[in-house]
């Protein structure tokens, strides 16, 4: 395992600067200026030139590198830079820096996806199970419906529904905000259903394919209960095409929250980034992608490494 953990490792830079590249290219093609005020009174011309030089905005080249150069601690380590991992400052909002905005927001946004992921884990996998053990029973029926529900139905549309219910009407749980369990509740549960419902359904059809197996019935002829032979042998395996989803899925959890903190007004990042999108905050847009590249691609590596510790069949190739 430590040769391949060692590669993967080793493909992060070049992955990094690839996204890097190309979020600088679209962001910088994008039409509109960072210093453009739509609302509010407009700086001088003379003052949102030398906003661009100080910015290096008026030069692609430079902006690209010398932002490259703080972002990976290069121009640190050539004493060109107060600071490693710099991200620079926020264009549209000076008076932060986008390492004091991630350090805000990050936690929030993660803290969000984490809950999100394991309590659908919780529910796709106690109802995928259930369904599995009893295929074209009450059990399975009603439990296809609920996953179907959760996959078509948008999380937006379940986080209303769950604030009109359990907010508004029944008032058990608070309307939005952020920095208790009883505010952490409904946006979690509205991020987790539709991860749910898909971890329910693979792990249905695993867990028929598993107890039809050659092993499954081999252990029932030993005189295993067919309980005791879900638990021992056919949930384990009948998990790892969802253990191989679960890297990308934790990484959308923890990126494509987006709305869900809209409706709850959860103050995680991506308010900070849908504004930074719409106002062409450049360093802000590239900050935050960068931080989700790496999120992304170490939660893939942590599965993978998982994956291969779960299988003997990967350690062995």
């Amino acid at each position: 395992m430590l040769p391949t953990l060692l590669r993967r490792l080793a493909i992060l830079p070049p992955l990094l600067l690839a996204i890097y590249t190309i979020t600088f290219a679209l962001v910088w093609i994008a039409p509109g200026n960072p210093m453009d005020q739509p609302q509010g009174r407009q700086p001088p011309a003379e003052v949102a030139e030398a906003m661009k030089r100080q910015y290096r905005l008026d030069d692609p080249v430079a902006f690209y590198f010398d932002y490259l150069g703080k972002a990976t601690g290069v121009s640190w380590v050539l004493g060109k830079a107060p600071r490693p991992f710099d991200l620079g400052p926020s264009l549209r909002r000076p008076d932060w820096s986008v390492n004091e905005i991630l350090a805000d927001a990050l936690p929030v946004s993660v803290t969000l996806g984490a809950a999100a992921m394991l309590l659908a884990m919780v529910i796709g996998l106690t109802a995928g199970t259930l369904s599995g053990l009893r295929p074209r029973s009450w059990v399975d029926a009603s439990g296809q419906v609920l996953a179907m529900i959760g996959i078509s139905v948008p999380s937006f549309v379940i986080g209303a529904g769950l604030l009109i219910v359990f907010a508004a009407k029944l008032r058990w749980l608070p309307v939005g905000g952020w920095g208790s369990l009883s505010q952490l509740a409904l946006p979690a549960i509205a991020l987790s259903l539709p991860f749910a419902a898909t971890i329910a359904r693979m792990v249905r059809v695993g867990m028929i394919e598993q107890m039809h197996s050659d092993h499954a019935r081999t252990a029932r002829a030993k005189g295993l209960s067919r309980g005791q032979v879900a638990r021992r042998h056919a949930l384990k395996n009948a998990f790892l095409p969802v253990l191989s989803w679960l890297g990308p899925a934790t990484a959308v959890a923890f990126t494509g929250s987006f709305v869900v903190e809209k409706v709850f007004a959860v103050p995680g990042l991506g308010r900070h980034f849908v504004d930074a999108v719409l106002g062409k905050d450049l360093t802000l847009v590239m900050g935050i992608t960068l931080t989700y590249g790496l999120l992304v691609a170490l939660l893939n590596l942590a599965v993978d490494m998982l994956y291969a510790w779960v299988d003997p069949r990967i350690r062995a190739a």
